[in-house]
């Protein structure tokens, strides 16, 4: 049987997808940028983290693949992401069982990154 919950009260954790679209390379392509961006989105919705980020250059076998990885522990579950050098692109997952503000996500996307445009894409999770 599948289940549809749309009502944030029933909802055990919360989903936000942004894909970016041509950022700024520079910004995507800095470590300790994307470390930063990080560190103020942690702030900026509240969450605690959990350790340190793991922030490392993937997929460099594939030009067109290849760029930054992240993950961010929280306490509540988890922020990541991945840039892609050839394209500017982004692709930033943040679920948390704590809820959070989208567009504080959204701005701060924008404001780290200089996306062209910004898909976003929400949904709430429950299992039961």
């Amino acid at each position: 049987m599948i289940v549809s919950n749309d009502r944030l009260n029933d909802a055990w954790g919360y989903m936000l997808c942004l894909d970016l679209s041509k950022c700024d390379k520079w910004t995507i392509s800095n470590e300790q940028h994307i470390k930063n961006f990080i560190d103020y989105l942690v702030e900026k919705i509240d969450m605690v983290a959990y350790g340190n980020p793991m922030v490392a250059h993937f997929a460099t076998h594939d030009i067109d693949k290849a760029g930054y990885s992240f993950c961010q522990m929280i306490e509540t579950s988890n922020i990541c992401g991945h840039f892609v050098d050839k394209n500017g692109n982004a692709y930033i997952d943040i679920f948390s069982c704590k809820p959070f503000s989208n567009d504080d996500v959204v701005a701060a996307a924008k404001l780290f990154f200089h996306p062209e445009k910004v898909r976003v894409n929400y949904l709430t999770r429950n299992a039961e």
